[in-house]
């Protein structure tokens, strides 16, 4: 995937935003002001950072040369996944999915029931343990 496709995935995700709190170059996605996926946009990185479960993050570091311990980042809560590397498009998409789901799951219950949030996540947890 490239950094459009990756964009448009995550922003395709409900109630996903985007903003630039570290400044111009760096693109955070956001579900409920919390981030679940890093990214910069001035060309000198050729990957994105997700937010992981710890053991599947271990899991993934050790299956994919595409994927490492997240770069400037909590290297226990967080990976970074090459742009163009061995990580299968579909599999960077169950990834970012992933990383969303992690990130609305620990939202606060009160910013959950305000966007509606908590059946959807049920289903959507649901749907992703069993791909």
């Amino acid at each position: 995937m490239n950094i459009e496709e990756v964009r448009d995935y995550c922003l395709s995700l409900p109630f996903a935003t985007e903003r630039s709190p570290f400044g111009p170059d760096t693109l955070a996605m956001e579900i409920g002001g919390r981030m679940f996926c890093l990214m910069t946009l001035d060309g000198q990185r050729d990957f994105y950072n997700l937010k992981v479960a710890p053991d599947y993050g271990v899991e993934l570091c050790d299956r994919f040369s595409g994927i490492r311990p997240g770069y400037h980042m909590n290297k226990r809560h967080w990976v970074s996944v090459d742009f163009y590397g061995d990580v299968p498009d579909r599999l960077q998409e169950q990834l970012i999915f992933h990383s969303y789901c992690q990130t609305a799951m620990k939202l606060p219950k009160k910013i959950q029931t305000q966007l509606g949030l908590t059946e959807l996540l049920d289903t959507l947890w649901k749907n992703d343990r069993n791909k």
